[in-house]
């Protein structure tokens, strides 16, 4: 099913030149980095889709606040051009910059969260399951059943289970659910959608039983993207309309900015009631482990560039070319008979390794099977976002077996061309062709007892 590619509402300025290493180079680079894609050095990668988090390009509009940016320790224009930014599109009543976005999870989490507790959300992604287990509490995923099916086409598969949350909730008991925070979109679910309605129910369901609702806003925008296309009484609606709507259900909000406000470094707190009693342990944990309030681990320029970025994230024009690039790579895996989450997601293509190789266990690592072909097929560099990812049970210790075996292509914003986007989907055309003849995946030789996946050493399993 070829679709038409959507063209860039933009012109290029300046280029970076990358380099392509020889087949037999790369392998050897990835046995040098113990099989782990995160140990390659950036410059032995020719198309980087490791995260779309930080990686993004800044515009012209954004490189000239970086030399307008306001360098004071305390109370920087910059400061009040980003709060003043945050409080016109989010309508909350404070706004916290830190450094980005696992930074706004270690400060509010743990005003929150503690031993004994736990906390629910339609999917936990990687940090913030990890700052949940880092306060003691335990990580509950409620995501909806039908985006456990890949091939199963619904419009808004990352929506939290609201039954199932709630029986959760009855068994645990209200006093011990610290928090529900709604992923948007949801990227453990393949980058998911959550409907404006779904965020609605949940609310209410946290109103019923006093627990706070946050909302963890790295993808937004693009997530009300998805609404202005998807749900019909939002289809007339602005973009900041939407974010308004959204974000009029949560207490409260915790972003990585390095996402869909496309800078490379920031993130925000979000309280909605500018009295709330925990702005004062917010600020003081900021304080502690950020910096000064008023710049939270960033410079002034980045301050200014993360106030500019904040708008041009929510043009409409971008998102249509943003979500088109998603669009046009799943309809060339469609066509090569390739399953993937979908409908694609926002920020990625999220692969189905299990689909991909079916001979090889969950313990073998299939989405880290397939990351590490694609880097030595064409010297591509994705991540596992399964098993090897998810980890080992914080109790017993063994390993967990993922709802999901994908591998994340998570493309960078305003960084890549179509002919980059063909190279994606001819690669793993190739590696589908030899599927078969990889018979087993790859065992784990040393890991660190938290986001393993980070910093473990693999061996390939004879």
């Amino acid at each position: 099913m070829a679709i038409e590619y959507v063209a860039e509402p933009f012109r290029i300025k300046m280029v970076e030149t990358i380099k392509i290493l020889s087949a037999e180079e790369r392998a050897q680079k990835i046995k040098e980095a113990n099989y782990n894609l995160f140990n390659l050095a950036g410059e032995d990668v020719y198309i980087d889709l490791l995260t779309d988090s930080g990686t993004n390009a800044m515009s012209d509009n954004m490189w000239a606040g970086v030399m307008k940016g306001d360098e004071s320790y305390a109370g920087s224009s910059s400061y009040y051009k980003l709060v003043e930014a945050g409080k016109d599109i989010f309508n909350y009543g404070y706004i916290q910059p830190v450094h980005q976005g696992r930074a706004a999870e270690k400060v509010l989490f743990g005003t929150m969260l503690s031993e004994g507790k736990v906390a629910i959300s339609n999917m936990f992604f990687d940090t913030t399951r990890a700052h949940v287990e880092l306060c003691g509490a335990r990580a509950i995923d409620c995501v909806v059943e039908e985006a456990k099916d890949p091939a199963k086409r619904v419009p808004f598969k990352g929506n939290m289970n609201v039954e199932k949350m709630e029986k959760i909730i009855l068994e645990q008991g209200p006093e011990k659910v610290g928090l529900v925070v709604m992923t948007i979109t949801n990227n453990s679910a393949g980058g998911q959608p959550v409907s404006v309605k779904n965020i609605r129910d949940v609310a209410a369901v946290c109103k019923k039983y006093n627990i706070p609702l946050n909302i963890d806003a790295a993808r937004y925008a693009e997530n009300a993207y998805f609404i202005k296309q998807r749900e019909e009484e939002f289809k007339n609606k602005s973009i900041k309309e939407i974010i308004r709507a959204v974000f009029d259900c949560a207490d409260m909000f915790t972003m990585s900015a390095k996402k869909d406000t496309l800078v490379n470094m920031g993130g925000l707190i979000g309280v909605k009631d500018a009295n709330s009693p925990l702005i004062l342990p917010i600020k003081a944990r900021c304080i502690s482990y950020e910096g000064f309030t008023t710049y939270g681990g960033l410079s002034g320029r980045d301050l200014e560039a993360l106030a500019i970025g904040l708008y041009e994230g929510l043009n409409e024009d971008f998102l249509k070319y943003r979500i088109g690039q998603m669009e046009y790579l799943a309809a060339r895996l469609d066509d090569a008979g390739i399953t993937y989450q979908s409908p694609v997601g926002g920020h990625g293509v999220f692969v189905d390794a299990k689909a991909m190789f079916p001979q090889i266990p969950y313990y073998e690592f299939p989405a880290q099977v397939l990351a590490i072909e694609l880097y030595k097929e064409a010297g591509i560099r994705t991540c596992d976002i399964g098993s090897y990812m998810l980890g080992n049970d914080p109790d017993s210790k063994e390993q967990l077996q993922a709802d999901f075996e994908f591998t994340r292509f998570a493309i960078p914003r305003r960084v890549y061309t179509q002919a980059h986007v063909d190279i994606m989907a001819n690669a793993l055309i190739n590696i589908k062709e030899r599927a078969h003849e990889i018979k087993r995946g790859y065992k784990i030789t040393w890991e660190p007892p938290i986001l393993r996946h980070f910093q473990a050493s693999l061996a390939p399993i004879e």
